[in-house]
């Protein structure tokens, strides 16, 4: 399995250093367990900024409500959507659908700009993974040496308790995940009443916790890194987005080779060695495993641990840091600059349109929907010389705000609305609103047996808020 960049590979005086290129599996094909060493640095404390925001939101996120609607929900059960506090309704799919499209072009856009950013710092499997799990890793077992340690002694009483310790930490942790997840589908208010309630009463609304709360705890005790290099299509994606003009990290290797062992007081550009000493602190501090000095390969998600170590150790040498950078391949081969490639350019364009574009859709959706349909079977009749027909109407109100709602028949001055009830239709904020009316002509203004209709639907203001178009029919007549 070659993942290495074709420039890179055209060095054959660098092939020595492609052996073992899959960090988690070994010549056999078997999997090998990564142990990563805790890092730190510039960019950890970034990387860890970012997670505690985004792990804020998600935690928060579920409590939070505009208006009284909470601020995303996607309750696909009762078809109940809120994004921003707004409601959307199955009405709306296809503006939902739209921004799933942008979110897709967005990331890939990214990707082909900063390559797998996405993976290394907002990714929800690497901020679980890396801020959550492997911190209390960590803390229950050690940093790297002391987690390899426990791993090869026997079954004695201080790694049996360590291990239950992780195992019922990492399982109450993925417990309260899915929880908060369910929140997003569901809400708080109901999430807590089955909590209360108890699994004797929501047998299988339990049963759904546990499997997924079970599905967090083997991603996440087991399989972890393998989620990225073998599980997510985005990672396999992201080897036809990326080019030589993408930033990724990578290591300098004009700068770096020829490597070898650190020697106080050498002159190392005298003797022909490159700035890399080798200490393989790179490597031990990667979360996939993998020697990025084997040039750019799936597995890596930009975590920028490899960037803390080098530099770590570039200063602790009197050597400059950067041996290990955010940068392109065209970059570090030609030392050429940056540039925004036509590429870039044309998906730029088209994210602009498509965020423009859904945009528009939302602004333009309106505050009110409405429906005048026929009922099924029913047909017209004559009274006192006007011709009837029977319309169920259906509102939805798409706002937060009471709304008081007048009907009129448009284009048509002799039509008369005969409400079944009330002329005022009160409708509350987020309400669906369900009720009949009859429209009636004079009969001779009925030439056709079926005729354009068009109905519209006023607020208290006398503002327009939806048209409707529909057949009035009436008794055939043959023209002469």
């Amino acid at each position: 399995m070659n993942m290495q960049s074709d420039s890179f590979q055209a060095r054959p005086q660098d092939a020595h250093h492609f052996r073992n290129s899959v960090g988690t599996m070994d010549e056999t094909g078997k999997r090998k367990w990564v142990y990563p060493r805790k890092p730190k640095g510039k960019f950890t404390d970034y990387r860890n900024y970012t997670s505690y925001l985004l792990l804020a939101l998600f935690f928060g996120l579920p409590f939070v409500k505009v208006n009284g609607n909470p601020f995303l929900l996607f309750n696909v059960i009762d078809r109940a959507f809120f994004i921003f506090g707004q409601p959307f309704y199955l009405q709306d799919f296809f503006i939902l659908a739209l921004g799933a499209v942008t979110s897709v072009i967005f990331v890939m856009l990214f990707t082909v700009v900063f390559g797998r950013i996405f993976c290394g710092w907002l990714c929800p499997q690497t901020i679980f993974m890396e801020s959550v799990f492997r911190k209390v890793e960590f803390w229950i077992e050690g940093d790297r040496n002391r987690q390899m340690k426990l791993d090869r002694q026997d079954w004695d009483a201080e790694k049996l308790r360590k291990r239950l310790l992780k195992w019922f930490v990492f399982a109450v942790i993925s417990v309260i995940i899915t929880n908060f997840m369910f929140m997003y589908i569901a809400g708080y208010e109901k999430v807590f009443s089955i909590i209360v309630q108890g699994p004797v009463e929501n047998p299988l609304k339990f049963l759904g916790m546990i499997a997924f709360a079970g599905t967090f705890y083997f991603v996440f005790a087991w399989l972890r890194e393998q989620v990225c290099t073998l599980v997510c299509p985005y990672g396999r994606l992201q080897g036809v987005l990326i080019d030589k003009n993408t930033i990724n990290v990578y290591y300098d290797f004009r700068r770096g080779e020829n490597r070898s062992k650190w020697r106080n007081q050498e002159d190392r550009k005298a003797v022909g060695k490159g700035d890399c000493i080798d200490c393989q602190q790179c490597v031990v501090v990667c979360p996939t495993g993998i020697d990025i000095r084997n040039g750019q390969q799936l597995e890596c998600v930009n975590c920028t641990a490899c960037i803390d170590a080098c530099d770590e150790v570039m200063e602790k040498v009197g050597l400059p840091k950067g041996l290990i950078r955010y940068a392109t391949e065209a970059e570090i081969e030609n030392r050429e600059k940056f540039r925004f490639t036509s590429r870039m350019k044309a998906t730029s364009l088209i994210l602009v349109l498509l965020i423009g574009f859904l945009g528009f859709l939302m602004y333009d959706r309106g505050s009110l929907e409405a429906k005048f349909i026929k009922p099924a079977g029913s047909t017209y009749f004559v009274k006192d010389g006007r011709i009837s027909n029977t319309f169920i109407y259906t509102f939805l109100n798409k706002s937060n705000e009471q709304k008081t709602l007048t009907i009129k028949v448009l284009n048509a001055d002799h039509a008369r609305i005969e409400f079944f009830g009330s002329e005022k239709i009160t409708l509350k904020g987020d309400q669906i609103l369900k009720g009949n009316i009859n429209i009636s002509f004079p009969e001779n203004e009925i030439r056709f047996s079926k005729q354009n209709l068009a109905i519209g639907v006023y607020d208290e203001k006398g503002k327009l808020l939806d048209t409707f178009e529909t057949v009035f029919e009436g008794p055939f007549t043959l023209a002469l």
